[in-house]
C-alpha cells in the first residue's frame, strides 16, 4: 500500500522533490522508492527530459488505475461517518427471554419502524446455547438474564430490576396487610426452570415453604393465569408495569429480602463496531431503560 501511495504521488507530480513534500519524507528517500518500484513493475516509470521528468507510456497506463487504488485504500481504512437509519436495509436476530420480551417487543418494533422501515426484526425464544448462537451469527443481540461470560461474549449491562408479587386486585395480599406467614400460605404460581429459587431459600431461613399449587413454563402464561383472582406469582417489577396494568394486575410487596435482576445484553465482538449494530443495541438500551419502575 505504501509503494502504491508513492507511486500515485510521483505520477500526479513527475516530481520527486513534490512527491516527497506532499508524502512528508525526504527527497532521497522519495528516490529509494522510485528505484524500488522501477524493480518491482520493470519500468522506469520518470525518465528525464532536461530538467523534468515525464512518464514513460506504462507510467501514462498506470496513473488512473492507480489513482483509484489509493482511494479506495484510503476509503477503507477512514473511519465511518454516522449512520443514517432511514437508509438501512437489514435483518437482525434478537433472541430475548420472556423475562424482558414481553415489555420490550412492542416499543422496540415502533421505534424500528419510526426510524428504520427497511430493518427486520426476528425475535429468537430464550435458549441455553448463548455463546454458540452469537458465534455462529444465528443471533445478533441476546437480551436478557445472561449467565454465561467468555471471551468470544462481550456483555453490556442494561437495568437493573427488583422482584414484586402480583395479583388480581382482590387477592388478600392486595387488600389486607402481607406478611411472611400469608405470603407463604398463598396458591403460588412457579416459573422457576430449577424448581426452586431465591424466595424458596429466604423463606427457609423463616421456617416456611411455599405452596406452589403449579409450574409454568414462562411469566406471561403465569401473569395470564393469576388473573383468575386466587394465585400469585413473583416478576419483576419494571418488566411487567405495561402487562400488568393490561391485565388489570396489581403489584404487593415479597415480605423477604431478594436479589436484584440483572438484564444484560450479549454480542459477539465482531459486531462491536458495527454501525448497524451499534444502533440497535442503543435502540433496544434506551426502550428497556424507559419502561416505568413501578405501577
Amino acid at each position: 500500500m505504501n509503494l502504491l501511495v508513492a507511486l500515485d504521488a510521483l505520477l500526479e507530480t513527475n516530481s520527486v522533490t513534490q512527491a516527497a513534500e506532499r508524502l512528508h519524507t525526504s527527497a532521497p528517500a522519495m528516490s529509494r522508492t522510485l528505484a524500488r518500484l522501477r524493480r518491482v513493475l520493470g519500468d522506469p516509470l520518470l525518465v528525464r527530459a532536461g530538467r523534468n521528468l515525464v512518464p514513460t507510456p506504462r507510467a501514462l497506463e498506470l496513473r488512473y488505475e492507480v489513482s483509484v487504488l489509493v482511494a479506495q485504500g484510503r476509503t477503507l481504512l477512514t473511519p465511518r461517518g454516522g449512520l443514517d437509519p432511514t437508509t438501512l436495509k437489514r435483518s437482525f436476530a434478537v433472541q430475548a427471554g420472556d423475562i424482558v420480551l414481553g415489555e420490550l417487543a412492542t416499543p422496540l418494533l415502533a421505534a424500528v419502524r419510526a426510524q428504520a422501515p427497511g430493518v427486520t426484526l426476528h425475535f429468537l425464544p430464550d435458549s441455553r446455547e448463548g455463546t454458540a448462537a452469537l458465534r455462529d451469527g444465528r443471533v445478533d443481540i441476546e437480551v436478557g438474564v445472561i449467565d454465561h461470560t467468555d471471551p468470544e461474549t462481550t456483555v453490556q449491562r442494561v437495568l437493573r430490576d427488583r422482584m414484586i408479587g402480583v395479583a388480581a386486585p382482590e387477592h388478600p395480599l392486595i387488600t389486607d396487610r402481607v406478611t411472611v406467614a400469608r405470603f407463604a400460605a398463598a396458591a403460588h404460581l412457579s416459573i422457576s426452570r430449577r424448581g426452586r429459587g431465591p424466595i424458596d431459600d429466604r423463606l427457609a431461613l423463616h421456617g416456611r415453604t411455599r405452596r406452589v399449587v403449579a409450574t409454568v413454563p414462562n411469566l406471561t402464561t403465569a401473569l395470564l393465569a393469576v388473573r383468575s383472582g386466587t394465585l400469585i406469582c413473583p416478576a419483576p417489577a419494571a418488566l411487567t408495569a405495561t402487562t400488568r396494568t393490561a391485565l388489570g394486575l396489581r403489584a404487593f410487596e415479597i415480605p423477604v429480602p431478594l436479589p436484584e435482576i440483572t438484564i444484560a445484553m450479549a454480542w459477539h465482538p465482531r459486531n462491536t463496531a458495527d454501525t448497524g449494530h451499534r444502533w440497535l443495541r442503543e435502540l433496544i438500551r434506551t426502550t428497556l431503560t424507559d419502561l416505568p419502575l413501578s405501577d
